[in-house]
């Protein structure tokens, strides 16, 4: 247990870091299973709207360091590919 009162701040703070990283990861994994509903069973044009969402919240998490960026730019290369072979035919 914390005693100094920096040691119970960073606890408080990792607390609400924790709990907004989380927030972040899982608002990010409901966007790509959306959008591999999307690629599977829907339009280009769904696909494509549920690619930008999930691509802008990749974009985010990176940028908030809750992933590395080539993380995010990984995963968003791939779910390109899909894309791009989803509108090929």
């Amino acid at each position: 247990m914390a005693h100094s009162t920096s040691a119970k701040k960073r606890i408080r703070q990792n607390h609400s870091h924790r709990a907004r990283n989380r927030w972040r990861l899982r608002t990010l994994r409901t966007a790509v299973k959306t959008f591999d509903d999307k690629i599977l069973h829907g339009s280009v044009e769904e696909a494509t709207k549920a690619y930008r969402a999930a691509s802008q919240l990749y974009d985010r998490s990176a940028q908030k360091r809750v992933l590395h960026k080539n993380t995010a730019a990984r995963r968003k290369s791939r779910m390109n590919a899909q894309l791009r072979a989803k509108a090929k035919g």
